[in-house]
């Protein structure tokens, strides 16, 4: 059984007439009618019986266009699913971390949609830690991650996007909150408890490499996800932290301090994908799209 086969019948079960399914599939009337032949052997049921110069339907060819007709429309709608995929459309799974999940990837995801041509795709977002977006992206799970640079990932294109200024917070009623600037260096996360990010996140690991290289063994009272339970646990005096000046941050019962000049640094947020997976247009408008609108310097 083949498609032209059941594309053959359809034509001819719904025009009641075999010339005419002929010329409606672009064949011969001898092609078309020795198709449907071999098709009721194939099958052991006689679909049609002649009526004057029209056929009718048997009982068993009836119920047969009932089928037929679900798989032809199936594969109407896979065709044109297809040619969306081809073109403009389709789904796009993104991963990234949860600070972007705020601002960042709902702005850059609207103002993609908002350009011609991209209002038709569909996306489906995941929020995780960064060694677990790498791992679904290795797997083909998601299309593109937002998030730390992973090391040991020569498969994985990384694209600078986004630098995060790494900020000093701390309850509205600490002793630093009025401090001169000088006062404000990394020797005072040695002096008080401190609240970090999960050390298997990417700015847990980039924190706690800045404190190693300044020679700093801070009193980790706990560890969050993310910024919000960073900043509530520190606006209710369990420690300070160091994090990335986003948005999460900004309330009023915290104060923001810059580590002096010499020390300020920041967190490079990147961009994903793996090299050399096949990518639908849409991805490719996508990533495209960000690389234009997005991208930093490192």
């Amino acid at each position: 059984m083949t498609l032209n086969q059941l594309q053959y019948f359809y034509h001819a079960a719904t025009l009641e007439h075999f010339n005419q399914a002929a010329e409606k599939a672009n064949v011969s009337e001898p092609t078309l009618s020795r198709s449907i032949s071999t098709l009721e052997d194939e099958l052991g049921l006689i679909l049609f019986e002649k009526k004057g110069r029209n056929v009718q339907l048997t009982k068993a060819g009836a119920v047969f266009l009932e089928h037929v007709t679900r798989i032809l429309d199936e594969v109407n709608r896979t065709e044109l699913k297809m040619h969306q995929l081809a073109t403009n459309s389709g789904r796009i799974d993104i991963a990234y971390v949860a600070p972007l999940a705020r601002t960042f990837i709902p702005k850059m995801i609207r103002s993609f949609l908002h350009e011609d041509g991209n209002r038709h795709v569909i996306f489906n977002f995941h929020q995780g830690n960064t060694a677990g977006n790498v791992d679904g992206l290795k797997r083909g799970s998601y299309d593109l991650i937002f998030g730390s640079k992973a090391e040991n990932a020569p498969e994985i294109e990384f694209v600078p996007i986004l630098k995060q200024e790494m900020v000093v917070i701390l309850p509205a009623n600490h002793e630093l909150c009025d401090a001169p600037d000088e006062k404000i260096t990394s020797a005072l996360f040695g002096l008080y408890p401190v609240l970090s990010y999960d050390h298997t996140s990417g700015l847990g690991k980039y924190t706690k490499n800045f404190f190693l290289s300044h020679d700093i063994h801070p009193e980790f009272i706990c560890e969050s996800p993310d910024e919000n339970g960073i900043a509530s646990l520190v606006a209710e005096g369990f420690g300070i932290a160091l994090v990335a000046d986003v948005e999460a941050i900004h309330r009023d019962d915290i104060v923001i301090r810059h580590l002096i000049p010499e020390e300020t640094f920041s967190h490079t947020v990147y961009m994903g994908y793996v090299r050399s997976q096949y990518q639908l247009p849409a991805l490719k408008h996508l990533i495209r799209f960000i690389i234009e609108n997005c991208t930093t310097d490192q």
